[in-house]
């Protein structure tokens, strides 16, 4: 093969199969971080919401690579302040317009959504325009279960 031919065949290769053996992460991180995106793994004041724990544990897979989910220490009631010098020390927030971050969230919803299907589309055309499907299904495979086993260990 001309030397230019073999890097576009090698790179075109190393590009599949590092795509096909980092797709189940891709699809976990898309999945995970749309989830986050809307506050589903956490409970906020004053709301009746309590995530499921599937979601919590998956936030947790998602930020810090564990299924050990620490407990929520709860915060002690605010004491008075007694002295007048403490409450002039601390800057006076102005009544400012908050930030509207919706559409932000909707964005990164559809960021999400995007990566998720593209990845799925990724897969399908690995499988449909491959001629080793079985090592295609083995990277696959590896992709899943690596992670899995790394988390136990």
């Amino acid at each position: 093969m001309p030397p230019k031919r073999a890097l576009l065949h090698y790179t075109r290769y190393t590009h599949l199969y590092l795509g096909v053996f980092i797709a189940p992460a891709l699809l976990f991180f898309a999945f995970t971080g749309a989830l986050q995106t809307f506050s589903f793994h956490e409970t906020t004041r004053g709301s009746s919401y309590k995530p499921p724990a599937w979601i919590v544990t998956l936030a947790q897979i998602h930020k810090k690579q564990t299924t050990t989910v620490p407990a929520r220490k709860l915060q002690p009631p605010s004491a008075p302040t007694a002295s007048p010098k403490a409450e002039q020390a601390q800057p006076a927030t102005s009544p400012s317009k908050t930030h509207n971050a919706l559409p932000l969230k909707f964005f990164f919803l559809l960021v999400s959504l995007g990566l998720f299907i593209s990845t799925l589309s990724g897969l399908y055309m690995s499988y449909r325009y491959s001629r080793n499907r079985p090592l295609i299904t083995a990277i696959l495979v590896a992709g899943i279960l690596l992670p899995i086993a790394l988390l136990f260990l």
